[in-house]
């Protein structure tokens, strides 16, 4: 798995997350039931990760929506 994206931003992971449904991609968001600890302030990023070997259809698709600047380094 890689790690495409990391936000507090739950608006940017849902359309993230739509972005990546529409193009058939698999994907899992992290951290996301975290707020139970955290006290849902929202401090705690969320991580979208999708299969190796989507990454890189995944990255051209966040890319073209205008997202290039939420993309995590590509180790």
């Amino acid at each position: 798995m890689r790690e495409l994206v990391r936000t507090n931003d739950i608006v940017l992971v849902s359309a993230i997350g739509a972005l990546l449904d529409g193009a058939n991609i698999h994907h899992l968001v992290l951290d996301q039931n975290m707020s139970i600890i955290e006290g849902s302030l929202g401090v705690l990023p969320r991580r979208i990760l999708v299969h190796e070997e989507d990454s890189s259809q995944a990255r051209q698709i966040l890319r073209d929506a205008g997202l290039a600047h939420e993309l995590r380094a590509d180790d």
